[in-house]
């Protein structure tokens, strides 16, 4: 009786399913990048151990592309190339963030938020929390309720008043629970009683059941905030937590100042 024949398993990666034009490329290109003032292609080709036609084709085709530019004979990194080494660079900055924030969400014991004014918006660029540890859901846009929420309040203050007004005028106060603010007026005297550099606490404001305070984190122009959340029933640890953690910020001060552009 004749054996069905066997079924070809997944395919295996291999050799022949590289593109070898591909990886002579990116080999170029990495040596360009290893001289600072350019280097000639006959260089190029030695160092990458292509052949000098080979080499040629390939440099005018990622000059064509942006990925390098001649000058003089010589070739240079190009405008499409840094546009990829400043994405890396601001990647690694998202992540050197979110790993800070973990750490003080681990040690401190609460879910912890990164935000920034920006372009006239209340931006929440960061969230970091656990089971443990859950972050307050959002379940009315960030960016519409500032005046309801510690973030949004401790962003509002860093502002000149017609920044303010301008914010308010766009995102009218609207009461989100029996505790929200009731009007601008009130919204706006609050501000102006915020003490510089003082956490700014919002009890059940935005959501029954959660108590916030947010630090404020000013760098030049830029208004930012770092945040906690707890339940009702932990109210008790709120101010303690966010002076621990003014003070960790405190101490990671230049790499906040640096982050603030991600």
């Amino acid at each position: 009786m004749q054996r069905p024949p066997a079924q070809a398993g997944p395919a295996q990666p291999h050799s022949a399913t590289l593109i070898g034009s591909v990886q002579r490329a990116m080999r170029l290109l990495e040596c360009v990048a290893g001289h600072e003032h350019g280097a000639p292609a006959k260089q190029l080709a030695r160092e990458t151990g292509l052949a000098l036609p080979t080499a040629y084709h390939l440099l005018r085709t990622l000059v064509h592309e942006g990925y390098l530019h001649r000058d003089k004979g010589l070739f240079f990194l190009g405008e499409a190339a840094e546009r990829l080494s400043s994405s890396g660079a601001q990647q690694k900055r998202r992540s050197a963030v979110a790993d800070t924030l973990a750490h003080w969400r681990d040690s401190i014991g609460v879910p912890v938020y990164y935000a920034m004014y920006q372009d006239g918006e209340i931006e929440v660029r960061c969230v970091s929390d656990s089971p443990g540890c859950p972050a307050v859901e959002e379940w009315a846009d960030f960016r519409e309720t500032g005046h309801a929420h510690a973030i949004g309040r401790c962003l509002l203050s860093q502002l000149d008043e017609d920044a303010r007004r301008d914010h308010l005028d766009r995102y009218p106060v609207q009461a989100l629970t029996p505790y929200t603010v009731r009007d601008s007026q009130a919204l706006l005297r609050r501000l102006e009683r915020t003490r510089r550099m003082e956490p700014v606490v919002e009890r059940q404001e935005y959501a029954l059941g959660t108590v916030c305070a947010a630090i404020p984190i000013t760098v030049g122009a830029t208004a930012a905030t770092m945040a906690i959340s707890l339940p009702l029933h932990q109210a008790d640890r709120l101010l303690p937590a966010a002076r621990r953690l003014q003070a960790e910020a405190g101490r990671h001060l230049g790499s906040l100042a640096i982050a603030i552009s991600i």
